[in-house]
């Protein structure tokens, strides 16, 4: 018999698959979300072989914002796994999702066989022409030696610099060919080894004059403001943040889903007097926050015109489309590092009794104190208050690990910002930069595999939980330990608010456009998959159903039914519709 190390020995072939999941493999990927079928469901059980675990979903879409806020959760970029043609497109919704947020992801897509291209071949598509608005880098395996090389450097670029999404073509062709297992393993090590996987901007070429200027504006400052959003959470610069803010006692503003960097029950919290903190600041630090209409685009009437802006970001693009009076071009983490350590060499604090701290905790607990007397009446029908209340005591009261927040909706999501409590770090998703409906159960998924120490509960509105409810039976599959809250109140936004003008026409007699079927029983859809299924619509039934469900850990959707008018149309934004 021959020696099978002789090189007379048939070797092992194996084919692009295999190439693909063990180059994904060797990059350290161990998650991976999708949905399978031509050709690409080789390559999800051959992932799986390989240590990465897949998460199968009904819908793309969903799919690809799990991988866009797994990205955002973990650093590393999300891997999203979808068929050619239409697949890929659904897969955009992801991908568009991690570009505008700014988080690494990773768009796979297999594709037609290259010899028929242009033919009307099945599900064909130009797939890298129409993923270009969307994707940093983009890159066609167009021989299955070139697997390795092309996954390498999808993942590099995903997060080097402003993170966003890329995307790898693999043709059906190229995942069909084969090479010997030695040839793959050189393969994968040449790739492994030309890996360029490093930042564009880490902070330490920050010019020490910059650092020196942006901590003597904040220590002239009349009445300075600390900023940070979800890059600043990306980032993981909440002991930065936290030594900065508690050596200077500045005060501080996070965007939502900055939430918890420092806990929102912080004393120099200033979300509770948003409005005067940065309608009054002159000085405003911005760290991992765009000046974008979250921020009012940094402009009057809800900023002064005169205040000076020291802008913290990792793109010199974003620096100079902003132009604020002093940009840091860098990793947040590194200059607020920086930033700290020229403030230790000559210390400054606005005491406690300073006009301008006192100002804004005067304001913040006059404001906390008017919502609390709002959230202590028991309102029965439910309005939004009463439910979200009792929501955040038991929340609360999980203590740490603290859950993991998904919200979604209008008044739901709105209303939640304001009363829901975020006391740890990147525990709270929401709509995002985008104001993106549906990313609810995706992101629900995400979280729980990204942080499975942590609950996850979704409070959701209807119209935003239906965008992505069948992923319910993912959350049942998967056997996770999310909780889903659905207020109920039969329609986006609420019942028909339509005036007698607009109820007209030979149409006039359908339901209205924002209108559901009323008490519609969301809580049996999980129940047919194996899930637990609440309906309540009084405090005692919310609380029952969350204390039992929050001790179970397991797929639970909770009903709960609100007065369909009880909300706003459009929630905060009614000017814009």
């Amino acid at each position: 018999m021959a020696d099978s190390n002789s090189p007379s020995a048939p070797q092992t072939l194996i084919d692009g698959n295999v190439l693909a999941a063990k180059s994904f493999a060797s990059c350290g990927v161990t998650h991976m979300f999708g949905v399978v079928g031509i050709p690409v469901t080789s390559l999800a059980n051959r992932a799986v072989s390989l240590g990465i675990r897949f998460l199968a979903f009904h819908n793309e879409q969903s799919a690809g914002y799990a991988a866009s806020a797994y990205g955002y959760l973990t650093g590393r970029p999300g891997l999203l796994l979808t068929v050619s043609g239409p697949g890929c497109v659904h897969g955009l919704a992801g991908l568009s999702n991690a570009m505008v947020n700014t988080w690494p992801m990773v768009m796979i897509s297999g594709s037609c066989d290259q010899k028929d291209a242009g033919r009307g071949d099945f599900q064909e598509l130009d797939q890298i022409e129409a993923v270009e608005p969307f994707s940093k880098f983009s890159v066609k395996a167009k021989d299955v030696k070139d697997i390795p090389n092309c996954v390498v450097q999808v993942l590099d670029r995903a997060v080097a610099g402003r993170p966003g999404g890329c995307y790898l073509d693999l043709p059906s062709d190229v995942l069909h060919q084969t090479v010997t297992e030695s040839e793959a393993e050189s393969l994968v090590t040449a790739a492994l080894n030309s890996s360029e996987s490093k930042p564009i901007a880490n902070g330490s070429e920050v010019p020490t004059s910059e650092i020196e200027r942006a901590v003597e504006l904040l220590r002239k400052a009349e009445r300075p403001l600390i900023v940070f959003g979800k890059g600043a959470s990306y980032a993981r610069t909440e002991n930065e943040l936290r030594k900065l803010i508690e050596t200077t006692g500045v005060p501080f503003l996070p965007t939502p889903m900055g939430k918890g960097l420092l806990p929102d029950t912080h004393e120099l919290a200033a979300g509770a007097a948003r409005s005067l903190a940065i309608g009054k600041c002159d000085v405003a630090l911005v760290v991992g926050a765009r000046l974008n209409w979250l921020l009012h685009f940094g402009e009057p009437p809800k900023w002064s015109k005169d205040v000076k802006f020291i802008l913290v970001d990792v793109c010199k693009d974003e620096i100079e489309l902003r132009k604020p009076h002093l940009g840091l071009i860098g990793d947040a983490k590194k200059v607020l590092e920086l930033i700290n350590k020229e403030i230790k060499d000559d210390p400054f604090c606005l005491a406690k009794s300073h006009p301008w701290a006192e100002a804004i905790s005067k304001k913040a607990k006059e404001n906390v104190s008017r919502m609390e007397a709002q959230l202590a009446k028991d309102v029965v029908p439910f309005n939004f208050l009463t439910p979200m209340r009792i929501i955040r005591d038991a929340i609360l009261g999980v203590g740490s690990p603290a859950p993991i927040v998904v919200s979604e909706g209008a008044n739901t999501m709105d209303v939640g910002r304001a009363v829901l409590v975020q006391t740890e770090p990147r525990t709270r998703l929401d709509a995002g930069t985008w104001g993106t409906m549906g990313i609810g159960l995706g992101y629900c998924i995400a979280a729980a595999v990204a942080e499975p120490n942590r609950l996850v509960v979704a409070v959701e509105g209807d119209s935003g939980f239906g965008f992505s409810a069948m992923e319910v039976e993912t959350l049942v599959r998967y056997q996770l330990p999310v909780v889903v809250i659905v207020f109920n109140n039969g329609g986006v936004y609420g019942g028909d608010r339509r005036s007698p003008e607009e109820i007209t026409g030979p149409f006039k007699d359908d339901p209205a456009p924002t209108s559901f079927v009323p008490g519609a029983a969301y809580h049996i859809v999980i129940e047919a998959f194996g899930g637990k299924g609440y309906l309540v619509g009084t405090p005692d039934e919310l609380k029952s159903a969350l204390a039992e469900s929050f001790s179970a850990r397991k797929p639970t959707v909770i009903n709960v039914t609100i007065d369909p008018y009880a909300g706003a149309e459009s929630g905060r934004l009614q000017h814009k519709n």
